[in-house]
């Protein structure tokens, strides 16, 4: 559903455009849209479940998004090449969307206020995940980690500007895929189902895992 949404503009989207597509994808993964919960509900439930243990909670959302993120690479690379074309934009939505939910669950369990544009440029940063980012400040891309733009004394909207093309640009390499061998797998059909399944659950694991490591606790929980 919220690829069939998205889906249209991501065909059109280049790195210096990302900054709509990605406000778009973090109104959804932290407000929730249809049937699909806010980023604050699913933090909420995990809490409650595991007896308001913020950790056991944030292990469960991980687990919980690794699922969705290996049940939507499954479907969205179900077709082979045939439906390649609306595969690379369905997968590129709904990979950002399950993996931006999760991270933003986390910030909150963590006490960051999801409505602060600060941490929303941190949320987005981790979708980099930590190798990247390493590189990336190590190149002069990126000036800091997301916990430091998350606790930043002000705003900046260049930075903000510019960690949107970054994400932008690694998700396209991501999805589309640098590895050729991965690309034509890909596109066979039933077998890129599979492929696509591990490779999305284990690019969740990992963003989730870095997230839980780089989003310290900071403060008691916003309502």
């Amino acid at each position: 559903m919220i690829a069939r949404g998205l889906g249209p503009m991501a065909t059109k989207m280049a790195p210096q455009a990302a900054g709509g597509i990605l406000r778009r994808v973090l109104e959804i993964a932290i407000d929730g849209i249809g049937k699909v919960p806010s980023a604050k509900s699913v933090a909420a439930k995990q809490m409650d479940r595991h007896g308001g243990s913020v950790d056991a909670a944030i292990e469960s959302i991980i687990d919980i998004h690794v699922r969705l993120g290996s049940a939507q690479g499954f479907v969205t690379n179900l077709g082979g090449v045939a439906a390649l074309a609306m595969a690379v934009p369905a997968n590129l939505t709904g990979t950002a969307v399950i993996q931006v939910r999760m991270i933003a669950a986390i910030a909150h369990l963590r006490g960051y206020d999801l409505n602060d544009s600060r941490v929303r440029t941190a949320l987005i940063m981790c979708l980099l995940g930590g190798e990247q980012i390493a590189k990336q400040i190590a190149s002069g891309k990126l000036p800091t980690s997301p916990m430091a733009v998350a606790t930043a004394p002000i705003f900046d909207p260049d930075l903000d500007r510019r960690v949107a093309e970054e994400v932008v640009a690694d998700l396209l390499n991501r999805v589309g895929g640098k590895n050729l061998a991965l690309v034509v797998t890909k596109r066979v059909p039933l077998i890129g189902g599979g492929i696509g399944a591990v490779m999305d659950g284990i690019a969740t694991r990992q963003i989730g895992k870095y997230a839980k490591s780089e989003l310290i606790q900071r403060r008691s929980l916003q309502t």
